[in-house]
């Protein structure tokens, strides 16, 4: 398997975990989706629906594949979608820490672009 087909396989081994964790609670009727746009290497774990009379909407977690790279966007999780990455195989230069602004990026462990 080529490296760009194990890393768009390890995002979606990744976003179902993180969805599996996600927790129905009796006064919401929210579903959690898996975004997988595999022609543009866009990734996303979305949240949609209603509590109480509240519209649900939002991504927890938005990954992008980039010149071989996987760019975290953004990670709204309490369990850092870095850490699950690197435990399924991928090395810190291929990791793109893209909610930091580029010039912070090269004093993190991980690619700076």
């Amino acid at each position: 398997m080529d490296k760009l087909s194990r890393y768009r396989e390890i995002i979606k081994q990744v976003l179902e975990l993180y969805a599996s964790w996600s927790k129905r609670k009796p006064d919401m009727d929210v579903v959690t989706e898996i975004i997988l746009d595999v022609e543009r290497d866009h990734y996303a774990l979305l949240h949609v629906g209603w509590e109480n009379e509240c519209r649900v909407h939002y991504a927890s977690l938005h990954l992008d594949i980039i010149n071989d790279k996987i760019w975290i966007q953004y990670d709204g999780t309490n369990r850092p979608v870095a850490d699950a990455l690197l435990e399924a195989g991928v090395p810190r230069e291929d990791i793109v820490l893209a909610f930091h602004p580029p010039e912070v990026r090269q004093f993190t462990d991980f690619a700076a672009a």
